[in-house]
């Protein structure tokens, strides 16, 4: 048997989407003596349906929006994962789920970096349920010594959409609790406004600006204006800064008092 040219593994690999190695593998699996080019290409594509990695590449490019989340504490530990498809009703099936939540505690054991181990299961499950399956957000937080952690997970027809997790440093479960509830209806992206990128304030202020004078604000009162809309924006994203849910006269801030958020993730599904 002759060697794999490499313009035969490009030429796979563009007609069926698959990557280099699994091209050149289905290429060495049909190749034989006295087998044509156009035969070899058939052959080859045929193989990858086959073992139903063609099928697999083609679907990678089609939207995954959907999905389910996991979240799992393990003493010190808590671990997120997203784990995405392309419809609600293979997201919640039975082996999505187990496979989303068997990620998620290997995440809480060996680290993040764990997920990577269940790339061919994932592969497999897109193979059986036909459709793209990818590997969402990963996410593992630890608490030190005397501090706290929780994790929250909000679900709908048996399966995880929304997971939280936080530390706190100097608080109880019960506030974390408290927290954690409110993230999954605020949603907040930041910790604090120092963490929000300077590229997105100041396009959001200049965006500030120009609407307030096409208002027709006085020019004398617009750095007031535009400071004041800056603030309500801020409050939309900075979890200190957001009104508890429970109480919108206090801010999370103002909740956690003498306490402290070391850390905190929170996972939606499709992320």
């Amino acid at each position: 048997m002759s060697e794999i040219p490499a313009k035969d593994v490009q030429e796979l690999r563009q007609r069926t989407g698959v990557g280099i190695l699994d091209a050149k593998r289905a290429l060495v699996e049909t190749n034989r003596d006295g087998i044509t080019r156009d035969e070899h290409m058939d052959e080859g594509a045929k193989w990858l349906r086959v073992q139903g990695i063609a099928s697999v590449a083609k679907r990678a490019d089609r939207e995954a929006s959907e999905g389910a989340v996991a979240a799992v504490r393990d003493g010190n530990v808590a671990a997120l994962v997203s784990l995405k498809c392309e419809t609600d009703f293979v997201a919640k099936t039975p082996e999505f789920v187990d496979l989303v939540d068997e990620i998620a505690a290997k995440v809480a054991e060996d680290g993040e970096g764990a997920a990577a181990q269940f790339a061919d299961q994932i592969t497999k499950l897109a193979t059986t349920l036909k459709e793209n399956v990818s590997l969402g957000r990963v996410v593992r937080l630890t608490a030190g010594d005397n501090q706290v952690v929780d994790t929250y997970l909000h679900q709908q027809s048996g399966r995880g959409v929304n997971a939280g997790a936080i530390v706190l440093d100097g608080g109880t479960e019960e506030l974390a609790h408290q927290i954690l509830l409110h993230m999954a209806f605020a949603k907040p992206l930041y910790l604090r406004r120092e963490d929000v990128p300077d590229s997105d304030v100041a396009a959001e202020r200049a965006t500030i600006e120009e609407l307030s004078r096409n208002e027709g604000k006085p020019e004398a009162a617009l750095e007031k204006i535009v400071e004041g809309r800056l603030g309500g924006w801020f409050k939309e994203r900075v979890l200190l800064e957001q009104p508890y849910v429970r109480d919108e006269k206090q801010t999370i801030a103002q909740l956690l008092g003498t306490a402290s958020i070391v850390s905190f993730a929170q996972v939606l599904i499709g992320s």
